[in-house]
Formats: structure tokens, C-alpha cells, sequence
């Protein structure tokens, strides 16, 4: 399994209804969005971080990890607000405002980053896909994504078995032993997707698939004080961003 998911599914949240998780990472990214992104964006962001690492329980080393991706994303799209193409300036030039411009939408994007990473640390895919179906997801769609979802796990088990034999094998000693090594990882790996997939066919069909996925989903009630606590820390957010812009204006 992929870090986060071990993160998830061990998470102190694990029991709560994924809806309240939910309202609570997405209403953390959409604040992030639609505030004013100072102070807007350090606060919402200051505020998830001690939720994540708090109430949540997840361990600063691994949110950094998970992070440090999606934040190397907010730097690069950044980036291009700094120049500018064409006009009297020359082909390339240093765009007005660009700085203050890629600031803002540094802040945005990272704090929102870290409210979709809120609910991906503390609700696993198999709690939230299942219950899909009961939101009127058509069931259909919701087998292929949990499948898929398997599928994932079982391919990544795969590269990582090839990748331990190629190097047991010396396919790691030079530059052209390693490329040797990524031609054959990724044929075998190919293969072997296609081979699990035709398994992954035939057990369904030797078990009387009938084109719906039953699983067992873990009973979970809304907690309505949980519910209030994360509307009351929107409002905070919200209402200590508008205060502070007009300090500073």
C-alpha cells in the first residue's frame, strides 16, 4: 500500500463518516481558494496543518512527504507569472506585478493542496467508494473504480518485485544496465497487468458476478458536534482573514 493509504487507514478519524471528513477538507480548500490569499492563505493553511497534525494524529515526516509533490506543482505553475511574453518590453521580459502575482497563487494552491491532503490522510478509498452507490453514483462505475483501485496496488507490487530481482541481478551497475532494466520493467509489467486482470475476470465470473460489487461498508453516524466544530473553524478562518485585510489596507 502507498503511504497514505497505511496513513489513512490507520488514522485516528478512521471511524468517522467519511461525509464529515469530507465537508470539512473541502470546505478548508474552497476557503483557501475564495479568501484573499494573505492572510487568507497562511491561516487556512496554519489551520489545517494543526488539525492534520493534532486531532488527526498524522505524522509530520509522512504529510511532508505526501506534500512535497503536490507542492513542487504550486511552484511551477507560479513560476510563468513572473515574465511576461512579448510586447514593448522585448519577447521575454519581467512581468508587472509578477512577483505579488505568483505569491498569491503560491499561497492559494498550497493551502488548498493541504485541505485535499486532509481528507486523503483520514478517509480510505474503500470507505468513500462504496458509498457512492447510496449518493446515486451508478453502481457500475463505482465496480470499475474499485477494481482499478486493486488493480493499482497488485501492478505496484508487481514493479517492485521486478525492480528487486533486476537489481539482485545487477541491472542497477551502469547506465545502460539501468535502462536495459526500465525496458524490461516495464514489458513484464505490462504482462503481468494483463494477467492479473484476466484473473481478476475469471474469479468474478467463477463467483457469480452479476454486475454489482457487494463489500461490507463500516457502519458510521455524522457526528452533528464534529459537524459544528468544523463549521465554527470555517467561520473563524473566514472571519479573522476579512479583519486582518482591513488592518493591513
Amino acid at each position: 500500500m502507498l503511504p497514505i493509504d497505511v496513513a489513512a487507514h490507520g488514522s485516528r478519524w478512521r471511524r468517522r463518516h467519511p461525509l464529515e471528513k469530507g465537508l470539512l477538507g473541502v470546505g478548508l480548500t474552497v476557503t483557501a481558494v475564495a479568501l484573499p490569499p494573505w492572510p487568507g492563505g497562511p491561516l487556512v493553511a496554519g489551520a489545517t496543518l494543526a488539525v492534520l497534525l493534532g486531532p488527526a494524529g498524522v505524522p509530520g515526516r509522512r504529510l511532508w512527504r505526501a506534500f512535497r509533490i503536490p507542492l513542487g506543482f504550486c511552484f511551477t505553475g507560479a513560476l510563468p507569472l513572473l515574465v511576461a511574453i512579448g510586447g514593448p518590453a522585448g519577447l521575454v521580459s519581467w512581468a508587472p506585478d509578477g512577483p505579488r502575482h505568483a505569491a498569491e497563487l503560491l499561497l492559494r494552491t498550497s493551502a488548498a493542496s493541504l485541505g485535499v491532503l486532509l481528507f486523503a490522510f483520514t478517509t480510505p478509498v474503500s470507505d468513500v467508494l462504496p458509498r457512492l452507490v447510496r449518493a446515486g453514483v451508478p453502481a457500475p462505475v463505482v465496480d470499475v473504480a474499485l477494481v482499478m483501485y486493486r488493480i493499482g496496488f497488485l501492478l505496484l507490487d508487481s514493479m517492485a518485485q521486478v525492480r528487486r530481482a533486476q537489481a539482485a541481478r545487477l541491472g542497477q551497475t551502469g547506465r545502460a544496465a539501468v535502462w536495459r532494466s526500465l525496458a524490461g520493467l516495464a514489458a513484464t509489467s505490462f504482462v503481468r497487468a494483463f494477467d492479473r486482470a484476466g484473473r481478476l475476470q475469471e474469479g468474478l465470473a467463477g463467483r457469480g458476478y452479476d454486475g454489482a460489487l457487494r463489500v461490507l461498508v463500516p457502519e458510521a453516524a455524522l457526528s452533528w458536534r464534529f459537524l459544528a466544530a468544523s463549521g465554527a473553524l470555517l467561520g473563524t478562518l473566514i472571519a479573522a482573514t476579512l479583519v486582518l485585510k482591513e488592518l493591513y489596507l
